[in-house]
């Protein structure tokens, strides 16, 4: 979709009602966040909107929300930038569907003073935002390999591995939960800026899901067909583990293969309890947003710019793993606690 035809459906719809106001200056009392997010249909940013505008309503600041029609649409994502900085907004959240190409729209909104806080996903380079507020993602990814690697004990050194990823282009979230996953299982992940370089024997390959049901179940037959002997299944996320699982059973073999996942919404919590998905790395992107929103309003009414956490170059907002089945050395909680926890 082209930046023009996606600026008008917004508009009209009323997502972003203030943006009619032909690119008048936002009233100086009033403090305006945008939250931008790759796409409307994924829980995980459902959630994040969430938590982003109840904190708004909470601090009695005004808010708007765009978001993508799928996940890699830099250019709807380019247009709500635009269309916030217009509207006079004091600061901008986004997760980021194209971590390099967003950048130079990025610079031109803090350029116009707009402060602007990645969510998630870290813009590449990671300091073309102010601030990141996310999940430590090579942490996440690093958690389920070595869970899938004490799983499967002394079977590990002969395992199949499919690894279903998002997109090619490798946005950073992609590239650190899939590298970490290769850390903790014990894989040598070679060029740490890029995967599918590696050569362990292992692995069978690596498909582009888009984040997505659909693109899990594509990536899962097309893995099945180069190595019916896949035994463990590395994904981005819960609706890719879905879809994953749905191929394997469409096949038979959803019993006797281990998938791992990284979120840890309700959904997919509710999978690892099924035992469709053996464990997954929970995040909390209610938190990220609502933390974010607190982060603007700082900024705009004290000057104040978010710290990091000690030792990384972004703001950590926590990771648990998420089993019914512990394995010695790999921290975790239950289930039942994940359940309660899920997204918060």
């Amino acid at each position: 979709m082209s930046l023009k035809s996606f600026a008008r459906p917004l508009a009209l719809a009323g997502v972003a009602a203030l943006a009619l106001m032909s690119g008048s200056a936002y009233a100086a009392d009033k403090i305006l966040i945008g939250l931008i997010t790759k796409t409307n249909t994924n829980p995980f940013f459902a959630k994040m909107k969430e938590g982003a505008e109840a904190k708004a309503k909470e601090l009695g600041v005004d808010f708007q929300a765009f978001a993508g029609k799928y996940d890699g649409d830099n250019d709807a994502q380019v247009a709500a930038v635009e269309n916030l900085v217009a509207s006079g907004a004091k600061g901008i959240l986004i997760t980021p569907s194209d971590t390099k190409a967003i950048v130079p729209t990025i610079k031109k909104a803090r350029d116009a003073g707009v402060l602007v806080i990645a969510l998630d996903t870290p813009l590449d380079p990671i300091d073309s935002a102010d601030a990141t507020f996310a999940t430590d993602n090579l942490k996440a990814g690093e958690l389920i390999g070595a869970w899938a690697k004490g799983t499967l004990g002394d079977k590990a050194k002969d395992a199949k591995i499919a690894f279903l990823d998002a997109i090619e282009s490798q946005p950073t979230v992609d590239l650190l939960r899939d590298q970490g996953f290769m850390k903790g299982f014990g894989i040598d992940i070679k060029n740490p800026n890029r995967y599918g370089d590696e050569d362990d024997p292992r692995i069978v390959g690596h498909q582009w899901g888009k984040g997505a049901e659909e693109g899990g179940r594509t990536g899962m037959e097309n893995l099945l067909q180069k190595e019916p002997g896949v035994n463990v299944v590395y994904t981005i996320n819960e609706p890719t583990a879905a879809g994953a699982y749905e191929a394997l059973k469409a096949v038979g073999r959803e019993k006797d293969v281990l998938i791992v996942s990284v979120d840890g919404g309700c959904p997919g919590v509710k999978n690892v309890k099924d035992g469709v998905i053996g464990a997954t790395s929970q995040q909390y992107p209610l938190l990220m947003a609502s933390m974010g929103v607190e982060a603007v309003v700082a900024f705009a009414k004290e000057g104040k710019k978010p710290e990091k956490t000690p030792g990384l170059d972004f703001f950590n907002t926590g990771v648990s793993l998420v089993t019914d089945k512990p394995v010695d050395g790999v921290p975790s909680i239950s289930v039942e606690e994940g359940l309660k926890k899920c997204w918060g």
